[in-house]
Parts: C-alpha cells; structure tokens; sequence
C-alpha cells in the first residue's frame, strides 16, 4: 500500500477523486517525523485527533503537549478536502473549552479555507 495512489476513491467528505492519499501507509516514525514538525512550530496544551485518521497523528504529538490550560488546544487530522470533519470538531471543542483552538492536518487537498487550521503538505496547483 503507497501514500499516493491514483485510483477513483470515495472520500471522507463524499467526493469522488482520481487519487487518494492513504495515511495508513505512514508508519510510527512517519507520524513522530510530522509531530516533530507540529511541535517546532506550535505551543499547545492538549491534542484531540479526529477519528479515525487523526488518532495517530494525536498519539505521536501528546508527548509534546504542555498539559497548560493557557496553551492553545490542538486539533489534529491527516487529510483536509474540504474541512468538515475540522469545523465539527471545532464545534464539538468550543462547548468546553474558552480558550484559542488551533488546528494542524498533514495533508491539504483543496485550499483551507479557516484561519486556525494550518497544512503541513499542501496541493497549491
């Protein structure tokens, strides 16, 4: 199984898309590599990673987590297409917690569209 596949693949948001990038494929080292690069960029108290794609990615950037209730709360995905599984748990988040939500996904598809959510890797072509 390859990160990039170009296949026809339904995704997550219901788009049909002649490629897909399967982050299953990344290993423990990969998701450590990526929470290195949040953590060099980022201060934040707590991670919440969105299932099913974002659970790894949040396991390998608890470490970095401040455990501040000033610092910034951390949502975490692996592909943004058009961002609303982000905004929902941005949502669900805001219920309980007042302070500043910041989000962090691997990989952009389309452009993100929501000034608290940053890509690590994005399609700009």
């Amino acid at each position: 199984m390859g990160l990039f596949q170009y296949r026809t693949s339904l995704l997550h948001s219901g788009e049909v898309s002649n490629y897909k990038i399967e982050c299953e494929a990344l290993t423990p080292r990969d998701w450590h590599c990526l929470a290195r690069l949040v953590e060099e960029q980022i201060t934040f108290g707590t991670v919440v990673g969105i299932p099913k794609g974002g659970i790894p990615f949040q396991h390998a950037l608890e470490p970095y987590a401040t455990g501040g209730a000033d610092d910034p709360l951390l949502i975490v995905d692996d592909v943004y297409t058009r961002g609303s599984s982000m905004r929902a748990a941005y949502d669900e988040v805001r219920t309980r917690w007042n302070g500043v939500v910041i989000g962090v996904v691997v990989f952009a598809r389309n452009p993100i569209t929501e000034d608290w959510i940053r890509a690590i890797w994005s399609r700009t072509y």
